[in-house]
């Protein structure tokens, strides 16, 4: 039995690392934006490095001549300011110069926020988001619709949800249900509210959509990796709002149908059966 005990542990253990290794949570001290898990993520990412390139030497620049100003223009080292009220090529510069800039900023900007609102194909799977007072509503748009609640996990709650492991399983992040989604597949999200403004933000996805009581906003997203993806609402939405995560998990198509099926009696018992078989197919690779 001690030696049975030892092999379940180090597969859990084996399990939980493989786990950790694909799933987009974020980590202490992150100085950069999540590891990118849709093309539209990618994208931002790229823009964001891109704009470095220029508001890390502007910086420098503004900083290097308020100092030059501070030192040659102090009172003690020049007594008789000058009274220039005009110089040509000097304003010729800061107009022109940050035209240019706005330029090169301006068109992949547009771009990329023209791809944010075009899904490159028709949507296979339409979720409906309804975030609460602090948790939320998923409603799968199908002939034979599968809904259900999706709550922070409390400590005392993780080793029956079988998510007790924190390093996977983060504090504040865990739900007891997440969101179940084929990988290589666009889904539309329909998102709205019941109460207070709230807001539907995955980083990893590239989005960020308000939930507004009685509108609803469109958004979408297409994984292109397995794994396990946490946001939370970005919207201050009253005391609790800091403990209203977003889970969501990406498998290959052949478990998400047969989460689907199982979901449509018993949404809970299909989360368990779909643990057990990610645990199983990360312990046979592991191996």
């Amino acid at each position: 039995m001690k030696k049975f005990s030892m092999a379940a542990l180090a597969g859990l253990a084996a399990t939980a690392m493989a786990t950790l290794a694909q799933a987009a949570q974020p980590t202490p001290w992150q100085m950069d934006l999540q590891p990118p898990a849709t093309a539209i993520m990618e994208q931002i990412t790229w823009f964001e490095h891109y704009t470095l390139w220029f508001i890390v030497p502007i910086t420098f620049f503004v900083l290097g001549l308020l100092i030059w100003v501070l030192v040659k223009f102090r009172a003690s080292a020049n007594p008789n300011p000058s009274r220039t009220s005009h110089n040509t090529v000097i304003e010729l510069i800061w107009t022109i110069g940050p035209v240019i800039i706005l330029l090169f900023i301006a068109v992949p900007s547009f771009q990329l926020l023209t791809a944010q609102y075009s899904p490159p194909e028709e949507a296979r799977i339409t979720i409906k988001a309804i975030g609460n007072q602090w948790n939320w509503d998923y409603e799968y748009q199908f002939d034979k619709p599968v809904s259900f609640n999706s709550a922070m996990l409390k400590e005392e709650e993780r080793d029956a949800a079988g998510k007790a492991d924190k390093a996977a399983y983060p504090r504040l992040l865990a739900v007891d249900n997440e969101i179940v989604v084929p990988v290589n597949t666009t889904v539309r999200l329909l998102i709205t509210a019941s109460d207070v403004i709230h807001a539907f933000a995955v980083p990893a996805f590239g989005i960020k959509v308000d939930a507004m009581p009685g509108r609803i906003n469109e958004g979408w997203f297409k994984a292109t990796k397995e794994g396990l993806y946490y946001g939370q609402c970005s919207e201050l939405c009253g005391q609790d709002h800091a403990f209203m995560p977003i889970a969501v998990r990406v498998v290959a198509e052949d478990k998400y149908n047969s989460w689907v099926e199982a979901a449509r009696s018993d949404v809970g018992a299909a989360n368990k059966a779909l643990m057990a078989s990610l645990a199983r197919t990360t312990t046979v690779a592991g191996n």
